[in-house]
């Protein structure tokens, strides 16, 4: 840790959360160089749905690099990219009646989304981008235009320009409708260049869009011609149960970002998917090195195993149940706290009433052995996002060490607040 500190740039994040030095992983545990032993809720931010080293995903991977296959290519021909795209296409497209091109990016979920306003941009010859307040789309400058954030976009150094945000499905009380407010705004000005949109704001708190405020939106896209772009960099490749986050609402988006998990085990990858007719790129006008990263083909397409029938689906949502369950559980008892819990599948969050509290909850949870994360604007949503293929004895195990660590916060304050009290 101290060459960390004295060597790596001060932008870390992470390790200062979960300060040990990590050796191994294997399924939804990882384990220190002291052998302490942690319960993973995190996933790495979601790039990690099937948990850590997945057997079949090491074992073709090993065999793809004992055969000397290509690592590194580019946009070539490779057996393992037209491998990936033949089975991507035959078990997750075809199946689900989808029709989209395959753009590669860079290894980024922000690189796909960049691509895609991109994109968006040069097939309408438009330019401004409709987005949500609490979305996040990543940090570089592209995204970073569409992340509502206001620290993360005071970092930018320039004008976040060309970008109009508009309130996610629940910002609006009373008698006034977020997609009603939205359609005021477009009949206002200019028609934007696409509306980009996350079903579930995972960084945003785990703020749910509902299914009738997601066919409404493509409603109303539709009848604009506005390109609609959904994010399921965090909340697809099956966090929610389906494969695609989107998939229940029952919306054909225009263009889709993935990433993160979309390799299977966490080697860098993303995609966007294009309906034919927006592929209006020509040759070599958005590029990437690493656009051809061989061994996350190799393993992505071990990964499309999990979806050649609904056991992980149907896994996953008895998976949630029991989550939600004792998520709920906790808000129930400490009402004085948490205002309660929300989310869908294996993305759920406890909301507590106060940010400081949550994040102590999540360090005093990181004491215990579980490796857990804070979102929301004000980092007030304990979230939960344990891998797809968790057990449910690490889940039980999980959610004692949750409990004991609301318990022992909440005592703590209590006592420091009647220390006060006593002082004064």
């Amino acid at each position: 840790m101290d060459i960390i500190a004295s060597h790596e740039s001060n932008v870390r994040t992470y390790c200062r959360l979960f300060p040990a030095v990590f050796v191994s992983a294997r399924g939804a545990t990882i384990v220190d160089e002291c052998g302490n032993e942690y319960i993973d809720f995190f996933s790495g931010a979601g790039a990690l749905n099937y948990g850590h080293n997945p057997p079949l995903m090491k074992q073709k991977l090993i065999e793809y690099l004992e055969q000397d296959g290509v690592s590194h290519s580019l946009d070539m021909v490779t057996s393992a990219k037209s491998l990936f795209l033949e089975r991507f296409e035959q078990v997750l497209l075809r199946p689900r009646k989808l029709s989209y091109k395959v753009q590669f990016k860079y290894p980024t979920g922000a690189d796909a989304v960049e691509a895609a306003l991109k994109l968006a941009r040069k097939a309408t010859g438009r330019q401004k981008v409709v987005y949500f307040a609490d979305a996040y789309h990543g940090l570089t400058l592209g995204a970073l235009s569409v992340t509502a954030n206001p620290v993360k976009r005071g970092v930018a150094g320039v004008p976040l320009e060309n970008a109009l945000m508009a309130p996610f499905d629940g910002d609006c009380h009373g008698e006034v409708d977020s997609l009603d407010y939205l359609e005021f705004l477009l009949r206002k000005g200019e028609l934007p260049a696409a509306i980009i949109v996350e079903t579930i704001q995972a960084e945003g708190g785990v703020k749910v869009a509902s299914f009738e405020w997601l066919r409404k939106l493509e409603r109303m896209a539709r009848r604009h011609e506005i390109p609609m772009i959904v994010d399921e960099i965090q909340v697809g490749c099956g966090r929610t149960g389906d494969f695609f986050s989107f998939e229940p609402a029952g919306i054909s988006p225009d263009i889709i970002c993935l990433s993160k998990s979309v390799s299977g085990m966490g080697l860098p990858m993303s995609l966007v998917l294009i309906r034919p007719e927006l592929d209006v790129w020509s040759p070599g006008e958005h590029a990437g090195t690493f656009r051809g990263n061989n061994l996350a083909f190799v393993t992505a397409r071990a990964a499309l195993t999990y979806w050649e029938d609904n056991t992980l689906t149907d896994s996953v949502m008895q998976k949630a149940a029991f989550v939600l369950q004792q998520a709920s559980n906790q808000a129930i008892l400490h009402p004085q706290v948490i205002n309660g819990v929300r989310g869908r599948g294996l993305i759920q969050g406890i909301v507590f009433h106060d940010g400081e509290l949550a994040v102590n909850v999540a360090r005093a949870c990181f004491e215990r052995g579980l490796i857990i994360e804070t979102a929301g604007p004000a980092n007030n949503v304990l979230k939960i996002l344990p891998p797809l293929t968790i057990s449910q004895a690490d889940l039980e195990n999980g959610f004692q060490k949750i409990a004991a660590a609301i318990d022992a916060v909440i005592h703590g304050e209590q006592t420091r607040l009647q220390s006060s009290a006593m002082l004064g």
